[in-house]
């Protein structure tokens, strides 16, 4: 899509109905059924999830910067409601812990805290979603089996889960209702089973939405027909009748306000939810077919206003959920409409089809959340987990046990600390690349290369590593790849260097050291073209990629590449971009000057630059072949073939002429007979310069197919020339621009 209609869809909220009506139809239809099954699994009035649906649509939905995210009650912080209402045991005052949770987060927008969610490891991400996957399960299975439970027996998950579990299981078994097993087993057969019948291709009918309508037609069925089976009661949704606005909102219980469980659970509701919203948000934009990217900080402070009008009016918390999000973007909505219309439709629904919504079984809506709980905590998750390696499978495993046997909240910081723990292991193992090297039976040289941020979390392994070394031992540390070192580590150096190095006779040498180091704060982004290696299509791109690489170089911006054999061979599989003439008297390394990858360049030496048959034939066999679309000639300052030439032109006049030389003296680029009256820096400079010209031409004059190839632009021809003082190299069109 060109850019001109992405801004113009990003303009308006009416610039594309015709797309975001009938999304917001259809996120409306996933989103009801989700509504009331997780006001269900949250232990909590029913209506409570309708409420938090509507202004998950029409307030955040219009507060919100994000064109396809909807936010609405979620899966995700059921488990916390849960444990909450049962805790507080009364709903009133969870509301007020609701309302604190709802401007923690506002604050926390203000304070620009968006980015929280970037520092929370995956395996907690995905052990809070297993552990929340088993509560879900474990909490439906008595809706699922139309089991009647009052307030004393009901599942309580505030304190440790495994606690009466025989107990649980009894009540279970002693008391349910067939026709809820029925409802149930049908309803997980058709969702499970859906993709494999037509009615997939119904996109105003999802699967959710289908099982809540067949629940409510083969109830009724039972009524008549197979009264036996009937649920009622108990086993229905069961919603206020609408008369006025007050008969279906709760209010918060200000009274307990200092409580501090009312606290507590308001930080749990703000952090928890503030991560899954983060989270949620950046899936949706990696969704978005023109990936454009909402503010996060903007986001956390419009659900911090819906939930704060959440907890006034009787809702359960909100985030912004995948699912409907998905389900949003999959139906063709371009901007935020979509949310609105599904909120709307979902206040119509409250307001006069409570009648209707009262005959939903609670068994079909326990069947639902019993899929989703199994696609949070299934046997592949748990496996994809345990193949990452136990730095990733710990933390998991006990965020899980620990959710289960504490509560949300305890549960996260408990598998929080286990990621700590690797991560300050894997610090401790790997803060540089260490290289030993002993030639010719002469002392050992270690050289230890700092990794880019070396941090006091480092300073076990450098300590552990230097002050092991035995005597006489030759110690380089090459600090060239880092951005920043803290005073700590460079501490340890100079007491390394002025006293144990010295008394154990080890040579310490330290390079690429900066004069100071400064943490940055912000990342400065070049306004110039980015340019996406794989997008590299035209030699002129290739230049640009070049210049760039060699810009960063400049800043200091390099990363150090280190391979393995069998991982190199994966870089020469793919066509080079460019073949590089240097000088054999430039020893610099062009991956590193031009901050390229592995394999992008094919370097081929010649003295002074000059080019003969051979080499020209070189060039054309490696375009030919192996599809180098860019042939770039370069020089270098200083270059001492060059002046060594010119020297002894001037101190031996009788000896032959350098080759490297001949061809600029033979053009008049200097005189012989006034070379001692010039600055032979600057002459060496100027030969070298004018040998890059001579050497395209000779290309062009030599080789016919090189000369049409390049005519018709399918390979480009530069030339470039090398500071050796700064490290900056100075680019030159390509040569069919040059000449115009």
């Amino acid at each position: 899509m060109e850019k001109a209609q992405i801004e113009d869809i990003s303009r308006s909220v009416l610039s594309k109905p015709g797309k975001d009506i009938p999304a917001g139809i259809v996120v409306f239809l996933v989103a009801l059924p989700l509504c009331l099954g997780i006001a269900l699994a949250s232990g909590a009035p029913l209506i409570s999830g309708l409420i938090s649906g509507m202004i998950g649509g029409l307030v955040i939905g219009i507060l919100s910067k994000s064109h396809t995210s909807v936010s609405g009650p979620a899966a995700s912080l059921s488990a916390v409601v849960l444990v909450a209402i049962n805790t507080l045991q009364d709903f009133e005052i969870f509301l007020l812990a609701l309302f604190l949770g709802g401007l923690i987060q506002v604050i926390l927008g203000f304070l620009k805290s968006g980015m929280i969610a970037d520092y929370m490891p995956t395996s907690i991400i995905k052990g809070l979603l297993a552990a929340i996957g088993l509560i879900l399960i474990f909490s439906q299975l008595p809706y699922a089996l139309g089991v009647e439970m009052d307030d004393s027996r009901i599942l309580d998950y505030s304190q440790d889960f495994f606690s009466g579990v025989k107990e649980k299981i009894m009540v279970l078994a002693a008391s349910f209702a067939p026709g809820a097993l029925v409802l149930s087993v049908i309803s997980l057969l058709v969702m499970v089973f859906w993709d494999r019948t037509p009615l997939k291709k119904i996109k105003l009918l999802p699967p959710s939405l289908f099982v809540v309508i067949l629940g409510v037609l083969l109830n009724q069925l039972f009524k008549f027909f197979i009264p036996e089976l009937y649920l009622s009661g108990v086993h229905l949704v069961s919603i206020p009748e609408i008369n006025d606005i007050s008969s279906f909102l709760t209010f918060p219980d200000f009274s307990a306000i200092t409580s501090f469980q009312v606290w507590t659970y308001a930080f749990t509701i703000a952090i928890i939810g503030s991560i899954a919203t983060l989270l949620n948000l950046e899936a949706t934009d990696n969704l978005d077919p023109h990936k454009r990217r909402s503010p996060p900080n903007q986001e956390l402070v419009a659900q911090g206003i819906g939930n704060t009008l959440a907890g006034l009016v009787g809702g359960i918390p909100i985030t912004s959920v995948i699912v409907r999000s998905s389900v949003n973007i999959e139906a063709g909505a371009e901007t935020k409409l979509s949310t609105i219309i599904h909120g709307f439709l979902l206040a119509i629904s409250v307001l006069f089809l409570s009648s209707v919504i009262n005959l939903i079984p609670l068994a079909t809506l326990a069947a639902i959340l019993l899929l989703v709980g199994y696609k949070l905590t299934s046997f592949t998750i748990i496996s994809r987990m345990y193949h990452k390696g136990w730095s990733q499978f710990v933390p998991f495993a006990v965020t899980v046990i620990a959710i289960l046997m504490t509560d949300v909240l305890i549960g996260v910081l408990i598998g929080s600390a286990s990621s700590v723990f690797f991560l300050l292991r894997g610090n401790y193992y790997n803060p540089f690349y260490v290289e030993e090297t002993n030639f010719n039976n002469k002392r050992k040289t270690i050289r230890l290369e700092l990794s880019n941020e070396v941090s006091f979390l480092n300073k076990p392994a450098i300590k552990r590593t230097l002050w092991n070394l035995p005597k006489g031992t030759r110690v380089v540390i090459d600090a060239s790849f880092s951005s920043y070192i803290e005073p700590d580590i460079l501490e340890i150096f100079n007491d390394y260097k002025n006293t144990f190095a010295k008394e154990n006779q080890i040579d310490i040498t330290i390079t690429g050291l900066r004069e100071n180091y400064s943490p940055k704060n912000e990342v400065v982004v070049d306004k110039k073209e980015i340019i996406d290696k794989n997008e590299l299509k035209t030699p002129r791109q290739i230049l640009h990629y070049l210049e760039e690489g060699n810009k960063r170089y400049v800043d200091g911006n390099l990363v150090s590449r280190r391979f393995q054999n069998k991982e190199l061979k994966d870089f020469i599989k793919v066509d080079p971009l460019a073949i590089v003439v240097n000088c054999i008297d430039m020893r610099e390394p062009l991956n590193m000057l031009l901050n390229s990858g592995i394999g992008d360049l094919i370097p081929l030496k010649a003295a002074g630059s000059l080019l003969d048959t051979h080499l020209i034939n070189s060039i054309e066999i490696s375009c030919r072949e192996q599809g180098a679309r860019l042939i770039l000639i370069m020089g270098h300052s200083n270059n001492t073939l060059i002046k060594n030439a010119l020297k002894n032109l001037l101190e031996k006049p009788d000896d032959p002429i350098s080759p490297i030389v001949q061809p600029a003296l033979d053009a008049g680029v200097f005189v012989r007979e006034n070379l001692n009256q010039l600055d032979i820096a600057s002459l060496t400079d100027k030969i070298s310069i004018w040998n890059m010209d001579y050497s395209q031409r000779e290309i062009i004059r030599s080789n016919p197919y090189l000369k049409k190839e390049i005519g018709e632009n399918k390979i480009g021809l530069a030339a470039a020339f090398f500071k050796r003082k700064n490290g900056k190299i100075d680019f030159y069109p390509l040569f069919q621009e040059s000449m115009v």
